[in-house]
């Protein structure tokens, strides 16, 4: 009753607030259709100039899921004939870095990939790199640190102090391995150990081979001491030295393209976002990953902080 008697009283403003309603409904779904049409793998529709995609890979790798969705619409865009992934992290976990340098060897069987390294590529950065065809790495980059770290925290005299107790109920005497209550046992030890070494002979078996490395020889270096770029580069961790523009050089050679002045193509930026801050991001930018991340994880990182 009363939206009519508004109508009847106001016209000219009903009208207008209708108008402005409809404006928004279409710039809304514009808006939507050109995101989605602008995306890496539309590019070739409004340019035909090929050129070399860029993923950048920066910050502690705590999930692989929007790195690697990148890759993949770089893999499918024809428009991209090779691929530069940008590495700053110290690595980060063991999924997720195996995820990546999956998606990174994956896409180097289609298009040339180079991995070029920043300030940092360790562990996991580093296990990511092993993907790529050619490594790049400037002279001062810290890489290397391969090896792998789980970390639990023991509050136990903290929760003594304040008088906090828990009760456990368990299936099974390792089923609350780490609880914070209390310090590991002897048992708990042994069994994390055994997965600790699984994980790094797997890490070192990648190294060998993706290097072209005598196994020994990389289990010599594996005790998670860092390299500099120069250092890796003299121990066959790398290919070569030079920074992001050499790696973008090298990559467009690889795939025939003009060297000079090649067309760089970067994914596209989802519009910001409160879900995409909690839910998404890259992989070390959501606020979801960063809270996920105080659970106990088992990292191909190297970390400092203990």
């Amino acid at each position: 009753m009363e939206k009519r008697l508004f109508r009847r009283s106001h016209p000219v403003l009903f009208g207008l607030f209708v108008l402005a309603g409809i404006f928004l409904m279409f710039w809304g779904g514009m808006t939507f259709f050109l995101t989605r049409l602008m995306r890496p793998q539309h590019a070739e529709l409004f340019s035909g100039k090929a050129g070399v995609g860029v993923i950048e890979v920066k910050g502690v790798i705590t999930s692989a899921e929007e790195l690697t969705e990148q890759l993949a619409d770089f893999r499918r865009n024809t428009a991209v004939k090779a691929v530069v992934v940008r590495i700053d992290s110290p690595g980060g976990s063991v999924g997720a870095s195996q995820e990546l340098f999956e998606e990174i060897q994956r896409i180097d069987q289609t298009k040339p990939v180079v991995a070029s390294m920043a300030s940092v590529a360790a562990s996991g950065g580093y296990y990511a790199a092993l993907g790529a065809r050619k490594i790049l790495a400037n002279p001062g980059t810290l890489t290397g640190s391969i090896g792998v770290i789980i970390k639990f925290a023991n509050l136990q005299e903290l929760f003594a102090k304040i008088g906090y107790q828990s009760e456990v109920i368990k299936s099974g005497a390792l089923k609350d391995t780490g609880a914070m209550d209390r310090p590991l046992t002897a048992e708990e030890r042994r069994v994390l150990q055994d997965v600790i070494d699984n994980v790094h002979r797997q890490f070192v078996a990648t190294v060998a081979k993706e290097r072209a490395l005598p196994e020994d020889k990389v289990r010599r270096l594996a005790d998670g001491r860092i390299f500099s770029g120069e250092q890796a580069k003299a121990l066959g961790l790398i290919d070569q030295l030079g920074n992001f523009t050499d790696a973008v050089t090298l990559a467009a050679s690889l795939a025939g393209l003009d060297t000079k002045d090649p067309r760089l193509i970067y994914p596209e930026d989802d519009d910001f976002s409160l879900f995409h801050m909690l839910g998404r991001g890259n992989s070390a930018g959501s606020l979801l990953n960063l809270i996920e991340n105080h659970s106990p994880v088992l990292s191909y990182q190297w970390a400092v902080n203990r």
